[in-house]
């Protein structure tokens, strides 16, 4: 009997003592559990991002050539995308025929003015030339005139001297009145050569702009990355603004972290910050916390809920921190934007 009661006797110590360790182990866990996330936020709502320039043209044209493979490494500049620049360099011709043809047309206007006022110069010595001979005519006509009141010669001379004197007087005025008809035309060819050299501002724009199109007939990578996406193949017509492919600038990966309205309190720009990545496990990424969204997701959204409709339900919102990444070259090569990770970020 004394074995017996010994064996339920211990059976009955056991059950407390099992109990009281589970009470114990889930009181220290929750002990530490409730001391970590004071001094930790954590979500896995968060992502691997980065900048992704997408390419697109500028120019419309068929597709002559494409110098890149999908997922390629490419350089700043390099070039991706030739468009059959046929039209484009007509168009320049044209552009730069306009300007020379302006050019030559004030060319001309400059020669007529330098003509012109050459004429003004004959124009006054023709002048001069008849006053000398309308000076001549009246000294001769006075004297005939004298002449011929002491009857020393006949009416016919004296009438011959008048006509030299009214024919030189006439000969005078209309060399006077050439004077101002020059002065007119030169006004008239300096006035064509200013409308010609302003129309010639125009024709060097038109010039320019049709080489500013014809340079986007190649199409370069705005910037170091992977070339990826591409939509487009060769002999194919693109229109101005189509995307054509995208380059994902991978020398700048980042963490896009998504943590809820409820726990911005404890975030503070600088705090340090463990990162993994679901893809990669068993490496714990550092980095710190760069930037806070100026919203929070839904207001980025197509749609932003708008709670002054009626149907209000209270959900608890989403705010992007944006986490910079303090890993090696070699690890962050590995990382494709869109990856799903999970933040921790200690507050204190």
């Amino acid at each position: 009997m004394s074995d017996k009661t010994n064996k339920f006797k211990n059976k009955k110590i056991i059950f407390p003592v099992l109990l009281a360790m589970v009470l114990v182990l889930a009181l220290i866990f929750t002990l530490k559990e409730y001391f970590y996330f004071r001094s930790h936020e954590v979500t896995d709502n968060a992502q691997v991002d980065a900048d992704i320039s997408p390419v697109i043209a500028r120019v419309g044209g068929y597709v002559k050539e494409i110098r890149f493979k999908d997922n390629q490494q490419v350089k700043a500049g390099d070039t991706l995308i030739i468009l059959d620049d046929r039209d484009y360099k007509i168009k320049l011709q044209q552009a730069e025929a306009a300007l020379q043809s302006s050019k030559q047309m004030l060319n001309v206007s400059k020669y007529a003015i330098a003509e012109t006022r050459s004429n003004i110069a004959t124009a006054n010595a023709n002048v001069a030339a008849a006053k000398v001979k309308l000076w001549k005519a009246t000294e001769d006509f006075n004297r005939y005139k004298n002449l011929y009141d002491d009857h020393a010669i006949t009416k016919a001379q004296f009438d011959a001297a008048k006509a030299d004197k009214e024919s030189a007087q006439a000969a005078l005025d209309a060399a006077q009145s050439q004077v101002p008809v020059i002065d007119n035309r030169v006004r008239t060819n300096e006035q064509q050569a200013d409308a010609t050299a302003a129309n010639i501002a125009p024709r060097e724009s038109d010039v320019e702009y049709a080489k500013l199109q014809l340079s986007y007939t190649v199409i370069v990578a705005p910037a170091e990355g992977i070339a990826s996406k591409r939509n487009v193949q060769v002999g194919q017509l693109v229109q101005p603004g189509q995307s054509m492919l995208s380059v994902v600038n991978d020398k700048g990966l980042y963490i896009t972290a998504n943590f809820k309205e409820t726990q911005m309190g404890s975030l503070k720009v600088g705090e340090k910050v463990d990162i993994t990545v679901d893809a990669f496990k068993h490496n714990t990424v550092q980095g710190s916390v760069e930037s806070f969204a100026g919203a929070t997701g839904a207001k980025f959204s197509l749609l932003p809920p708008d709670n002054a409709t009626g149907n209000f339900v209270k959900v608890v919102q989403r705010v992007p921190v944006r986490i910079r990444l303090e890993a090696e070259q070699t690890f962050l090569s590995q990382l494709r934007p869109g990856m799903s990770a999970k933040v921790v970020v200690h507050t204190m």
